[in-house]
């Protein structure tokens, strides 16, 4: 059985002496001196406990209450949804059951992939071969369109019929839509853009994690009195598992959606999959991308053409979306997308910990900044301090002679060729 916790700040009033200390070192400002003695704002307190250490009388205290939920045991499996891309499933999911298949493992359970949509059985072969141990399959032609209320209400369905532990999503738009929804339905607790999901091996709890604070602290969250554990992971953060082509097959549970399920006040009318044509960021394997050190939209002319000529796309900070150089679609950090390319090129980005949280997966990182204290050089694999008006344009000529050679050379070798007169990190 699980745990119940249930947090508050007690306040002695017998021990308060109104010296008033504890007052402003609270960072929520949820303390107040009310006729001599310090009074706390439930609704605003978070429990950080700073007020605690700087009482001199110990009036103020944290009391943590445990209670057990009885019917834990009786859930059971990790469930990866699995969201489908045209008629293939999005990449997210394999990587959702990579680490669902360790997660599985840890609680001795069954990885299942939940698919819902116009499919039949034999489109399933990927999912067993990426881990899945079983698929429950909710086919039906209504369904051939993502919308919120009938692919919300199956789930929910589905989740009370067999009671997995522990439910994951790709944090996607459609994910994002979906299990907010499917959560509430539920009654349950969800973490959203997960970028760490582990066991613990006392309570058997998903510790889950993610940014927070705009990206300053990691918060590790624990939804200990409720079943199932439901969690958002951002694409590009985990890793799939080494596909296995021999396992093509294996349970797949049908469940035919009733009337009631398809009941849903809106229609999709058409689906306009990519309006600007531009690669898809998170599937990227060259990104080049600019910050506010760019200087402005018509600079970012040179970065699409360094990005044309190593075969890339363009990408930008917040920065540089904020001040309208770029579009929103194109935004990599905490508030935008999570990337994990072969190679990733930053120009004129500083570093900051927003930024770096959605790149930090990248197999290459190269830093072109005319600061040479700049954050971003501390993890770059090759470094390049100057005004990128210089740096950029024999780049481009370098790359594209290259390219006329047939040259073969990693694109990390030629940035870092020891004749360019460039100050490498």
């Amino acid at each position: 059985m699980d745990e119940k916790t249930t947090n508050g700040l007690v306040i002695h009033g017998d021990r308060c002496l109104g010296c008033g200390l504890c007052i402003p070192v609270c960072p929520f400002g949820a303390l107040e001196m009310v006729d001599g003695v310090v009074r706390v704002e439930e609704t605003v307190c978070t429990l950080c406990g700073a007020c605690v250490e700087h009482c001199p009388v110990e009036a103020l205290e944290l009391i943590r209450h445990t209670r057990k939920v009885a019917d834990a045991a009786a859930w059971s499996g990790v469930w990866v949804f699995a969201e489908t891309q045209g008629e293939s499933f999005h990449s997210v999911v394999y990587e959702l059951l990579g680490v669902g298949k360790g997660l599985a493992r840890a609680r001795n359970a069954i990885l299942t992939a939940v698919v819902v949509g116009d499919r039949d059985e034999s489109s399933m072969a990927p999912l067993f071969i990426q881990g899945a141990e079983r698929v429950i399959l909710a086919a039906h032609s209504d369904l051939a369109a993502y919308n919120d209320e009938p692919f919300a209400r199956i789930l929910e369905r589905l989740v009370r019929e067999y009671r997995p532990e522990i439910v994951l999503a790709g944090a996607t738009a459609i994910g994002r839509a979906l299990i907010p929804r499917a959560a509430t339905l539920l009654g349950t607790g969800l973490t959203a853009d997960c970028t760490g999901l582990e066991i613990d091996p006392e309570s058997g709890n998903l510790l889950q994690t993610r940014p927070a604070f705009g990206g300053n602290i990691m918060a590790r969250i624990v939804c200990a009195s409720h079943r199932p554990q439901m969690a958002t992971v951002r694409p590009r953060v985990m890793k799939a598992l080494v596909a296995d082509p021999l396992r093509r097959s294996g349970q797949i549970i049908h469940y035919t959606p009733s009337s009631d399920d398809l009941v849903c006040r809106t229609r999709v009318e058409s689906i306009i999959s990519d309006a600007t044509g531009d690669p898809d960021l998170t599937s990227s394997e060259i990104i080049v991308a600019g910050g506010r050190g760019v200087g402005g939209a018509e600079s970012f002319r040179l970065l699409k053409e360094l990005a044309e000529v190593l075969g890339g796309t363009v990408a930008a900070s917040r920065a540089a979306v904020d001040a309208g150089w770029i579009a929103a679609d194109r935004q990599v950090g905490q508030t935008g997308k999570t990337v994990a390319p072969k190679l990733y090129v930053a120009v004129g980005i500083s570093g900051a910990v927003q930024h770096v949280v959605g790149m930090s997966s990248a197999e290459t990182i190269i830093a072109i900044d005319k600061n040479p204290s700049a954050p971003i050089f501390e993890m770059a694999d090759v470094g390049l301090v100057g005004n990128l008006f210089e740096i950029l344009p024999p780049l481009i000529r370098r790359f594209r002679e290259l390219k006329s050679t047939g040259h073969t050379g990693s694109a990390k070798e030629i940035f870092g060729e020891k004749s360019m007169d460039f100050q490498k990190n």
